[in-house]
């Protein structure tokens, strides 16, 4: 039997999407809810770094840009080598929704994982997503 390869979540957010958009793709709106730090060129093939203090930092490659609708990017799998060419892939699909937005976030590429790493990894990111889009929501809702 496979791992599950994907992680999907979808939140409601009462804000428009280019107030969403702004929190998803701009190193202000990362630092506001997903990292302590942020960096960010938005653009295909633009580069971009994550940092959680005291933790751990990502690098990550864009990927997709559709203006105000959806951004991915790749990034590397938390335990492994830096220079192992393993990635995962983050989208974020926005849809208007009478009052806010609904936001999906999908990452996948988790079956390419060695069976002894792939439980922590899994386990970390699914419940890593529950916790950043509860404090991407509380962000918005602060502005």
């Amino acid at each position: 039997m496979g791992f599950p390869d994907r992680i999907e979540r979808t939140v409601e957010l009462a804000q428009p999407p280019a107030a969403v958009w702004t929190a998803l793709t701009t190193a202000d709106g990362l630092r506001a809810w997903f990292g302590d730090q942020a960096e960010l060129d938005l653009r295909p093939g633009g580069l971009g770094r994550v940092a959680w203090t005291g933790e751990r930092s990502a690098e990550i490659r864009v990927e997709r840009v559709e203006e105000p609708a959806v951004f991915g990017f790749t990034w590397q799998v938390d335990g492994m080598p830096e220079d192992d060419p393993r990635r995962t892939y983050v989208e974020f699909t926005l849809q208007a929704r009478a009052g806010g937005t609904r936001l999906t976030v999908v990452e996948s590429g988790f079956a390419q994982l060695p069976d002894s790493q792939y439980p922590a990894t899994y386990g970390s990111h699914l419940e890593g997503w529950a916790r950043e889009l509860d404090e991407l929501a509380a962000s918005l809702d602060a502005a």
